[in-house]
């Protein structure tokens, strides 16, 4: 038997095949929406996924105001945020947030599921968030990506 032929291989910069993916927002659920495309922007699908690398995908979400919460969330969920002046601790619940900035809830509940490190933040500038049926970024042929294929 051959061992050379079993090496590990580990992806760097160079070598990852990056693609991009459109995601319809529409009807889904917050939070499982959320999961699969941090799986998807963190590259877990891929075969050559490596930890400390942003060997991910680029992911378009649109129609980002159309997204569900379950149960109580959308009135009993708080965002919270400080100032960062004394007595500047102020919350924000998912409906106030849906109706002045859509996309916001999305980034939030993706971001909250990627690395809190340097590679988290890297890793995140691969999301696209737009409220609507329309995206800026055709010229990148993205493909669909059914939700339902992922896991």
């Amino acid at each position: 038997m051959n061992t050379l032929s079993y090496k590990t291989v580990s992806a760097n910069k160079e070598t990852v095949q990056k693609e991009w993916f459109v995601v319809d927002a529409k009807d889904e659920i917050l939070g499982r929406l959320a999961s699969k495309v941090a799986f998807i922007l963190r590259g877990k699908h891929k075969p050559s996924f490596t930890p400390h690398v942003d060997c991910g995908d680029n992911v378009i979400v649109i129609n980002a105001e159309k997204i569900r919460l379950t149960g109580k969330k959308m009135t009993q969920k708080q965002y919270i945020r400080h100032t960062g002046y004394p007595g500047g601790q102020r919350t924000q619940t998912p409906e106030d947030l849906l109706s002045k900035k859509p996309e916001a809830v999305v980034e939030k509940a993706v971001k909250g599921m990627l690395p809190k490190s340097r590679l988290g933040s890297a890793i995140f500038r691969n999301l696209y968030v737009f409220v609507g049926e329309t995206h800026t970024h055709e010229a990148q042929q993205p493909k669909k990506l059914d939700l339902n294929t992922i896991k």
